[in-house]
């Protein structure tokens, strides 16, 4: 039996006039406390690095690292960066004007409209900032004015 006020309700109500979103493009997101700029090996690696240096537990529950060496991040990122699919951001605190962590969009799907932020690393530098926050704040922000209707965000 049809319902003409709630079409096929197994899809969902439609949404109307939505436009597929575009994908990441690289866009310096910046906000009052936190500055995001595309992950690069040489603007960033080294930095990194040193935010990271000491404190493996921050690699606990990524698929990689921890990192032995400089050198052996530089490759890491340089292999990493510039992907569509993780888009890498490298994150600055402004209040420290240091560069303290990294975060990503992944899962991208413009067609579905969905894009999942990932791969979030805070330097313990980071970790629980003004700049943290508004890093998550600044992707979401990204995200739906992009277009996106789902925004994930999964994390242990």
């Amino acid at each position: 039996m049809s319902d003409p006020i709630h079409p096929d309700t197994s899809l969902g109500t439609p949404v109307p006039n939505w436009t597929v979103p575009p994908r990441p493009d690289g866009a310096i997101l910046k906000g009052r406390y936190a500055e995001l700029a595309p992950l690069s090996a040489e603007a960033h690696a080294a930095l990194l690095f040193r935010a990271y240096q000491g404190q493996d537990h921050v690699w606990d529950y990524m698929p990689y690292g921890p990192f032995s060496s400089a050198s052996q991040y530089h490759r890491w990122v340089r292999d990493h960066a510039g992907q569509p699919d993780p888009f890498f951001y490298a994150i600055r605190n402004l209040e420290s004007g240091a560069w303290e962590g990294v975060a990503s969009f992944l899962r991208v799907a413009p067609d579905m409209g969905s894009i999942e932020v990932g791969h979030i690393n805070y330097s313990p530098a980071l970790q629980r900032t003004r700049a943290a926050t508004e890093t998550m704040y600044l992707m979401m922000k990204w995200a739906f004015e992009a277009g996106y209707r789902r925004y994930e965000w999964k994390c242990n």
